[in-house]
């Protein structure tokens, strides 16, 4: 083994050269093991090299390991050893069996800069695909958190975001096993506001705090993380807010490194972020009303196709009302359409708080809403709701000041018995609709004639 030892060639070499006994015990390690490993030769001779494995490893290189001892010759074997600093070394081995001198005999060549950048180029990719793949937001943010948990600790991670109307920053994620997710959206950390205003990336650790110089007031700092760190999320638009990673003592410390590591990636998910963001906003656009916040025909008709659907495989019911203001063209007329509009969002409140939730409320156009009601097996569900509708029109409208009374004509029509699919049921309630609007309006009628036939009397659910 001194022959070995003494040549001090081996110590100018990049990689290390490790001696290890059949147990993993440490004879001999080169002058770079400390370069790649943190540890001085002095400090390791005698210990196990297995026991700096990193966990998730040993299976794997337990094998190779065996591979070894039975005479093959391992070149590119790649694993991960923890570092005395805490942070992973990526190494690839190339080891053999020395049987005359019972020991192995390995050299390990450091990998860890180009797993990185391997690694950040997939984080890149990833997020990329989070973006397309993502269903909404919320799903786009538990898809980057997953992506960032693989580049540095993430238990607890937020993302914060500056809404563009007010400036106000608002938790937009928040997973934290240490703190509860705040009952309000908004975000008071003035550390968030800090980094947002200088477009600055801030890293606060129990010694220092690295980044802006502004303090952070002392009642900030109550009951806060060990470590603090924040990265401006930057589009072309400026800052679009905050991606924030905690730590509390026990899942390690944030280094100069994790900084990097995120900064790296923030790019890519602000533009992940803005990209979805436009995505749920023209889906909103195509699918609901810009003026109630309704769903609007297309969603209507989707939603009526899948209740039908579903009440024919369970034999139940579908119930639908037509709802047209009564007299609607005088408030327009009389108050203008700013007050029409404000008329119109009114009544799309006071429908929706007639229904449940499971139900839907839609505007179709002008003034004329539809209710789709998934009624069960009870027939008089419809007319039940109808009666509600027609009790809160009862209150008067109150339109910043000028107080209006308005009343709906309200028609009916009932799955299966006022037809068998979509446009027969929305026909049926419409045509229910003009009778009670021919009677005079605020009622409602259930007995529409055929489309071919004109409006006439009919029996009246109530005036």
């Amino acid at each position: 083994m001194h022959d070995i030892s003494s040549l001090k060639v081996i110590d100018l070499l990049l990689d290390a050269v490790c001696i290890v006994q059949a147990d993993s015990r440490i004879v001999f390690v080169s002058a770079a093991f400390e370069r790649i490993f943190g540890y001085t030769p002095q400090e390791v001779v005698g210990r196990r090299m297995l026991d700096m494995l990193h966990p998730e490893d040993q299976a794997a290189t337990q094998g190779q390991v065996a591979s070894i001892m039975a005479g093959d010759l391992q070149l590119q074997f790649e694993n991960r050893y923890l570092r005395k600093d805490g942070r992973i070394a990526h190494i690839l081995w190339t080891a053999r069996w020395l049987p005359d001198r019972q020991v192995r005999l390995a050299v390990a060549h450091d990998i860890t800069e180009r797993k990185q950048h391997e690694t950040r180029q997939a984080a890149l990719y990833a997020i990329s695909e989070a973006a397309h793949a993502a269903q909404n937001l919320e799903s786009l943010f538990e898809h980057i958190h997953g992506i960032i948990g693989r580049l540095v600790v993430a238990t607890n991670f937020s993302v914060v975001l500056r809404d563009p109307t007010n400036g106000e920053l608002r938790y937009a994620y928040h997973a934290n096993a240490h703190a509860a997710a705040p009952s309000a959206p908004r975000c008071s950390d003035s550390r968030c506001a800090e980094v947002v205003r200088t477009a600055s990336t801030l890293l606060i650790t129990p010694d220092a705090r690295h980044g802006v110089s502004a303090p952070v007031p002392p009642a900030d700092m109550a009951s806060q993380a060990r470590y603090w760190l924040g990265v401006p999320l930057r589009s072309e638009s400026g800052v679009i807010g905050v991606l924030v990673l905690q730590s509390y003592g026990e899942e390690g410390g944030y280094t100069s490194t994790d900084q990097e590591l995120l900064q790296f990636v923030s790019t890519q998910v602000a533009t992940a972020i803005e990209r979805k963001q436009t995505h749920e906003r023209l889906q909103q656009m195509a699918q609901f009303d810009a003026l109630t916040r309704l769903p609007n025909r297309m969603v209507l008709m989707d939603r009526l196709q899948i209740a039908l659907a579903r009440a024919r495989r369970d034999g139940t019911l579908v119930s639908l009302l037509f709802v047209d203001l009564d007299d609607f063209k005088r408030v327009n007329d009389s108050l203008g359409h700013a007050m029409g509009d404000l008329l119109l969002q009114r009544v799309a409140g006071r429908l929706q708080g007639c229904v449940r939730a499971s139900d839907t409320v839609a505007r179709l156009g002008g003034d004329e809403f539809v209710v789709l009601l998934e009624s069960g097996r009870q027939k008089e569900h419809a007319r039940t709701v109808a009666q509600k509708v027609l009790a809160a029109f009862a209150h008067p409208f109150d339109l910043e000041g000028s107080v209006l009374h308005m009343h709906p004509s309200i028609g009916t029509a009932l799955y299966p018995d006022d037809g068998g699919d979509a446009a027969a049921l929305l026909g049926h309630a419409d045509r229910s609709m003009y009778l009670s609007k021919q009677e005079g309006g605020n009622q409602v009628r259930g007995d529409a004639p055929l489309a071919s036939e004109p409006a006439h009397g009919g029996t009246r659910f109530s005036a």
